[in-house]
């Protein structure tokens, strides 16, 4: 059930950045999301696959082992999407 919980399907598009609304979920600095995918690889349909296939795999690395905040525990916000509701 927890696995279940924990997958994920990424997606990938082109945003105009004066519609981005701010949310409590951000992706986290370190990740560069705008060097995450590029121009050649929204161009094709295979290259947008093999993209969403890197994310998936990046961030459910981020998600499954979450880096420890200041105090050496793991994030809150992981924790809380974690635990049951």
């Amino acid at each position: 059930k927890i696995t279940k919980r924990q997958k994920m399907k990424p997606f990938v598009k082109y945003v105009n950045y004066n519609h981005i609304m701010p949310t409590r979920y951000t992706v986290p600095a370190e990740l560069q999301p705008a060097t995450l995918v590029t121009d050649q690889q929204m161009d094709s349909a295979d290259g947008r696959v093999e993209a969403k296939k890197y994310i998936k795999k990046l961030m459910e690395e981020k998600f499954l082992q979450p880096p420890p905040d200041k105090s050496g525990k793991p994030s809150k916000d992981v924790i809380y999407l974690r635990k049951k509701l």
